[in-house]
């Protein structure tokens, strides 16, 4: 029989990317909920209740009330909002971040799906926490590049309006509080001590990411060069199918955050010198960082190839 799947967020830019990914397969059956019933909470308990697998493609707020609504022991979630990012209970979402990782997704009934921010950064710190190169005490600081895609339906049509503000042509840092998020998870995840200092830039393409962490070589352990970061890096993702890591150095002379947009994959550039180090995460905010992420844990979750329906 084949496994029942119901999105619960199904109109949103996360919710519709899933279900580009998953409308051509015959190996699940997706379940709908009228547009009349969106917001009728007696249809979405049944419908939640009734699937394998549900996704919630949510604000925070909703998808606690969602989760309240589960009443069926074997139905299993995964959450693309904040609210359970760093709740024990929950099993994070990122296959690649260490041994036994996707073990426990593949195990689970409750997963909650990473941030894109914060995948950026945890593909490209945890690694090096776990190798015992970057200190936990280290003062990281990042970067994020983001196409406008991933501020949902209302920046996109900012974005996209016949007539904008002059301003949406220029990239545009916020998160000017540096109290982002996607902060807590990628603190916690990561292991640190403290929070990442971390700049957030939104710009004038739809979608594509480029996370870079900065690195003064003499303050990490061992005082490694730039190649053994890559090293180490490479060490880390040997075998998996989504993440990779480039050749030192990279193969152009600059680096487009829309590198990966419309993949679901991820790839590590490390550039640098013997005493700083940069480490950039590629991807797409609504691949790897969001639906793309999302659909790949559901293929863990129900016993799927892990790249099913994926654009590698």
């Amino acid at each position: 029989m084949k496994p029942k799947i119901y999105i619960d967020g199904q109109a949103g830019t996360t919710g519709l990317q899933i279900m580009d990914r998953l409308a051509a397969r015959n190996d699940i059956e997706l379940m709908r909920i009228d547009d009349d019933k969106r917001h009728d909470n007696a249809e979405r308990a049944r419908l939640i209740n009734s699937a394998d697998l549900v996704f919630l493609c949510l604000p925070d707020k909703a998808a606690v009330e969602a989760v309240s609504l589960v009443s069926n022991p074997a139905t299993r979630i995964i959450d693309a909002s904040t609210a359970h990012r760093t709740n024990p209970a929950w099993v994070y979402g990122f296959p690649e971040l260490a041994p036994g990782q996707k073990e426990k997704i593949i195990q689970s009934k409750r997963v909650a799906n990473p941030g894109c921010h914060a995948t950026g950064l945890i593909s490209s710190t945890a690694p090096l926490v776990q190798a015992g190169i970057l200190p936990t005490d280290y003062p990281l600081t990042c970067y994020s590049l983001t196409g406008y895609s991933g501020g949902g339906k209302g920046m996109i049509a900012d974005y996209e309006a016949a007539e904008r503000d002059v301003k949406l042509s220029s990239p545009r840092i916020y998160g000017l509080t540096l109290n982002h998020k996607h902060i807590p998870e990628m603190q916690k995840v990561c292991g640190l001590d403290a929070a990442p200092v971390f700049c957030p830039v939104v710009d004038d393409y739809y979608k594509g990411m480029a996370t870079t962490i900065l690195l003064h070589n003499a303050k990490l352990n061992g005082n490694p060069t730039t190649e053994d970061i890559r090293q180490a890096l490479l060490a880390h993702y040997a075998g998996s199918a989504l993440v990779s890591v480039a050749e030192l150095g990279y193969n152009e002379p600059m680096i487009a955050a829309n590198t990966l947009a419309g993949k679901d994959t991820l790839q590590l550039v490390v550039c640098g010198n013997d005493k700083q180090t940069t480490v950039t995460a590629l991807f797409d905010n609504l691949g790897k960082g969001a639906s793309g992420a999302a659909v790949q844990n559901m293929n863990l979750m129900l016993g799927f190839e892990e790249t099913a329906s994926l654009s590698l």
